[in-house]
């Protein structure tokens, strides 16, 4: 049986309708969506992740990415991760061509930089110039230069014994700066550790600082034994050998050198010949030179050797005056070793070699 295209069974076509946009020429369409049927599958609903908490170490490395410093880049050409200054590329080559071009270069200041950076140098000198030297206290000034200590130096100051640039100073906390000059017992004084060095001199070297003749000096040997400037204690000839002390103490210097201290000194002397039992006993008693009488601790041959070697310990410290105590016999000195100075000896140290001393050594020649 033929139904009726009119039927009202037929299934009926979805409408379109057409809605028009106020303020809007084109249509706006919209689709019917098509009746679910009886049979089709509700569709369920799309699973969503629950918030996953960041690791403590993906947290790290997520933080450095904002934590990286800028670099300057060079000038050149850059690939990808790869830089290469001086690279050459081909049209074609699409991999090889660069991402960014960098052109450094120092930018010219301008008229107001030039003039702000001139305003800033003229503050900063002027900054530089109002800044105070570096001052100290004159108690640890005497302190540091290895006299006493600050409780003895502040004795030392209320009883007027020191000065400063000439002017004696007994005001209790009194600044010094290390440009000006501390003179203490009528001697010069610096706020400098004390070191004291111990030399076994070779011959051939001479006992000052500086030599106008550009001869080696004792300093040449101590260069490195410490970072102030050392000055020898007395002297020795250039021929002559043996313990020589070397510091920065001039309260020490002073009092081993000064006369009325009466440091001993015992040298071995090699003669050109015997000497005889008279003229060894006339040096015992005292030669006679230009200064006035030559007066020897002790004097005596030394056993095993033979008799053109003695021993003498004497305690003045005229100029060349052992030399010229044997010349006024007759005799010349061939070899002259000083083996001790103010308890001091060359015992284990090297000819032209040097160690610093101890701080029982250092005490033994405070208390002498």
């Amino acid at each position: 049986m033929s139904r009726d295209r009119n039927s009202n069974d037929k299934p009926k076509k979805p409408r379109i309708s057409k809605i028009s946009n106020s303020g809007s020429s084109r249509p706006a369409a919209s689709r019917a969506r098509a009746p679910k049927s009886e049979n089709s599958e509700e569709k369920k609903p799309a699973k969503t992740r629950e918030p996953r908490l960041m690791s403590q170490a993906e947290a790290k490395s997520y933080e450095k990415t904002f934590d990286r410093p800028v670099s300057r880049k060079p000038a050149g050409k850059r690939i990808g991760k790869s830089f290469d200054k001086d690279a050459k590329f081909s049209k074609g080559d699409q991999k090889a061509r660069p991402t960014k071009l960098f052109k450094n270069y120092e930018r010219p200041l301008g008229e107001n930089e030039k003039t702000r950076s001139f305003v800033q140098k003229r503050r900063f000198d002027k900054l530089a110039k109002e800044t105070p030297k570096e001052s100290i206290r004159l108690n640890k000034y005497i302190a540091n230069s290895g006299i006493c200590s600050r409780r003895e130096a502040d004795e030392l100051i209320t009883q007027g014994l020191v000065q400063v640039n000439g002017k004696v100073v007994t005001e209790m906390g009194y600044q010094v700066q290390k440009t000006d000059k501390v003179i203490f017992d009528g001697q010069g004084i610096t706020p400098e550790k004390p070191v004291y060095v111990l030399l076994n001199k070779p011959k051939g070297y001479i006992s000052t600082t500086k030599d106008e003749k550009a001869r080696k000096t004792v300093l040449d040997l101590v260069a490195n034994a410490s970072p102030y400037r050392l000055f020898p204690v007395g002297r020795l000839d250039r021929s002559t050998t043996g313990v020589i002390l070397l510091t920065n103490d001039g309260h020490m210097t002073k009092k081993l050198t000064h006369p009325s201290f009466n440091m001993k000194k015992i040298y071995h002397v090699t003669l050109d010949r015997k000497l005889d039992r008279a003229d060894l006993n006339a040096i015992a008693e005292g030669i006679r030179l230009e200064e006035g009488v030559a007066e020897v601790d002790s004097i005596s041959y030394i056993e095993g050797k033979p008799r053109n070697e003695v021993g003498i310990e004497i305690h003045i410290g005229w100029n060349r005056v052992v030399r010229r105590i044997f010349q006024r016999l007759g005799y010349e000195v061939e070899a002259l070793d000083r083996v001790m100075f103010a308890g001091l000896t060359k015992k284990n140290i090297k000819r032209g070699h040097w160690r610093i001393l101890t701080d029982l050594e250092v005490n033994n020649l405070k208390m002498m």
